[in-house]
């Protein structure tokens, strides 16, 4: 940055230094005005104007320019008397703070900014501008100041502490929850050192104070930059809520998207303006699609009490409006449930907020559930909430439902033992209130989980028990699904004929239903019963009738589990460009699932295995391997792990692992098929 600016200046080229508070803004003018080249180009015509130190009128400012230009005009009324002078030779002009003068709701502000704009066109003079907001003449170069580098940030506290040998990673990590923002950084490094604290005492004094330790005893803070900031007039012309509005941007880790603003925060009815003066004021950013700001003033402007903020509690209710729907794929509107995988950090920090300030509102422990169910369907990860779920008293109404969801939401990155235990502990609560229907749901879902980890008797009868509770009740829907799970439990049982007729039974249950997904799932489910038959044409004819129906629907996570089903297919069959072109299509539709990523890298690596490509297949296998050991899925990863060590040996047997290997090699490698996986 420095040296970009140094070369502008020579060039004679205006600059405006544009950032928020204590960003640097002021610190880099200085050190460009002392820089050698500058001090050789300009020699002691380098001038430096701050413009907070008078009254943000034009009479005033060309007085302060008459004079620090030695130009002895008492009170000039333009630059006419000053032109002389300005013309004589060289100069560069530093203009820092300049917000306080180029504010447009100022009194002088488009006078004074006319003056700035004539004096930039002199071609003998450089003009530099600090400022906090992004109102500048078109002619200038428009420089955003970045925060600075995790170096650069260790660099500047490390001076400052003077205690290099107690540098301690709990140092960095504050350092990163300040964004390296020079200003927070500084005083931090401040306080430590007069302090004379160590680490363990900086990292605790910043646990218990957070933003609110970054002052010293010379009135310099960081609250006093930013309240800087909320005093301008263009801020105080946003009017009465825009503090309010500032907090609830604060609120939430990624900020607001601005595209929701109007389902958000209805209550603004001129949000889109108020966001965009926030941003011109270096208060807020743009970040991916959101309006944020940095972690530093996030912390000291987000409410200290958010239920007293009626703004936040009132964008609150709207969160859990749009979130209090039945997700089904079968219906209109199941692609506008989408907006959770952009939204879902800001919802989850909500959430664990509201259900440590609020823990006995119902409301939210709803707004959980509902949320779980959103990942479950587009963005399948785990969730901080876990260990309050099960803090939850037994007798409390969200419970149940809480521990079902979450344990969907482990088995959708394949920890099917946490699936195991949170369904059971859910099952025990639900059959003590007599919930019959919530009881027939989870005894279909542990059905599954023991399947996944081969307890096939034991989740027969679990599938048993449910399908006779729901032909008592007549609900056709209910058996069709227990019929589906059945029949992958009868098919790991290696009895087929009993699996092909509970599949065909869901199809003729569900056909008239409309449910398309149901459909769609006993399609591909009966697809895959005729290829563990060896019934290859009935397997891929069926498949296509279910790639039929999830594309018609565009269901990401049906569309992926048939390509994986497919590719493994034609893996078995020796066909491996078609199962490439599967592979591929799956790869496509993980929707930013990591369990569903892992399944496709570790489909490839078995591919690249059968092709003797085993370097590459070593490289996706222990891809996949890692991803399943961070999600916890431990018989996935034993799986790659096995996978590698035949890859392993392959490698180290140099008469095996070219072409060379011909027809016994091919052989025995076409013995081992494309393994199955939880949603298989």
């Amino acid at each position: 940055m420095i040296e970009k600016v140094v070369e502008l200046a020579q060039n004679l080229i205006p600059i405006a230094l544009i950032g928020a508070g204590g960003i640097g803004k002021t610190s880099i003018a200085l050190t460009v005005l002392h820089n050698d080249r500058i001090k050789q180009r300009f020699g002691d015509d380098r001038r430096f104007i701050r413009c907070d130190k008078f009254p943000p009128s034009c009479v005033h400012f060309l007085r302060r320019l008459s004079s620090v230009i030695g130009a002895g005009v008492e009170n000039p009324e333009d630059l006419t008397p000053l032109r002389p002078s300005l013309s004589s030779r060289e100069m560069l002009i530093v203009l820092d703070n300049a917000e306080s003068i180029l504010d447009p709701h100022g009194t002088s502000a488009w006078e004074i900014y006319a003056v700035v704009e004539e004096l930039s066109r002199f071609n003998n003079i450089c003009v530099c501008i600090t400022s906090r907001i992004l109102i500048i003449p078109p002619d200038f170069k428009h420089l955003d100041v970045p925060t600075l580098p995790m170096d650069a940030a260790r660099s500047t506290f490390c001076r400052i502490y003077d205690n290099n040998n107690d540098w301690s990673n709990l140092v960095d990590s504050i350092l990163e929850q300040l964004d390296f923002h020079p200003l927070s950084v500084t005083l931090l490094a401040t306080v430590a050192h007069r302090n004379r604290w160590d680490a363990s005492r900086l990292s605790r004094e910043w646990e218990r104070q957070r933003t609110s330790m970054l002052q010293t005893e010379h009135s310099e803070s960081l609250a006093a930059t930013i309240e800087l900031s909320l005093t301008s007039p263009l801020f105080q012309g946003l009017g009465p809520d825009a503090r309010a509005f500032l907090g609830v941007i604060a609120f939430f880790p990624q900020g607001v998207d601005e595209n929701n603003l109007d389902w958000l925060l209805p209550a603004i009815s001129n949000g889109t303006d108020v966001l965009y003066k926030l941003c011109t004021l270096s208060l807020t950013y743009r970040k991916n699609g959101f309006i944020t700001m940095l972690a530093p003033f996030r912390d000291y402007l987000s409410p200290k009490d958010p239920k007293s903020s009626s703004l936040l509690c009132a964008t609150k209710e709207q969160y859990f409006a749009r979130m209090s729907i039945n997700i089904n794929p079968n219906k209109p509107n199941f692609g506008e449930s989408q907006w959770i995988t952009s939204e879902d950090a800001n919802v989850e920090h909500l959430l664990d907020v509201f259900t440590t300030i609020d823990a006995d509102s119902e409301s939210v422990w709803r707004a959980c559930a509902y949320f779980m169910q959103h990942l479950v369907w587009h963005k399948k990860r785990l969730v901080t909430l876990g260990p309050k779920i099960e803090a939850l008293p037994d007798d409390h109404s969200s419970k149940p439902e809480c521990l079902f969801e979450l344990s969907r939401l482990f088995f959708s990155v394949g920890n099917q033992a946490e699936y195991k235990r949170l369904l059971t502990r859910a099952l025990k609560l639900e059959s003590g209130r007599g919930n019959v229907r919530q009881v027939t749901r989870i005894l279909r879902h542990l059905s599954d989980a023991n399947r996944l980890m081969g307890l096939s008797e034991e989740g027969v009868q679990q599938a048993r028990e449910a399908l006779e509770i729901l032909e008592r009740t007549g609900d056709v829907v209910g058996q069709a699904r227990c019929l589906i799970k059945l029949a992958l439990l009868l098919r790991d049982g290696q009895q087929f004929d009993a699996a092909e007729e509970a599949s065909s039974r869901a199809i003729g249950l569900i056909t008239e239903k409309g449910s398309q997904s149901l459909v769609c799932e006993s399609h591909r489910v009966l697809g895959n019963i005729h290829r563990s038959k060896g019934e290859t044409e009935k397997a891929i004819h069926h498949h296509e009738v279910a790639l039929e129906i999830a594309s018609s629907s565009n269901w990401h996570d049906g569309l992926f589990r048939i390509h994986h089903d497919l590719a493994g297919l034609f893996h078995d069959e020796g066909r491996f460009n078609d199962a490439q072109a599967h592979i591929e299509h799956a790869k496509s539709h993980t929707a930013d699932n990591p369990y569903n990523l892992g399944c496709a890298t570790e489909q490839q690596a078995r591919v690249w295995y059968k092709q003797h490509r085993f370097e590459e297949a070593r490289s996706e296998a222990l891809r996949a391997a890692d991803v399943f050991e961070k999600l916890g899925a431990t018989k996935d990863a034993e799986n790659c792990k096995k996978l590698l060590q035949r890859i392993e040996k392959k490698l180290n047997n140099p008469t095996t692992s070219g072409q060379s290997g011909f027809n016994c090699e091919l052989l025995q490698i076409v013995l081992l098929p494309a393994r199955t996986n939880s949603f298989s």
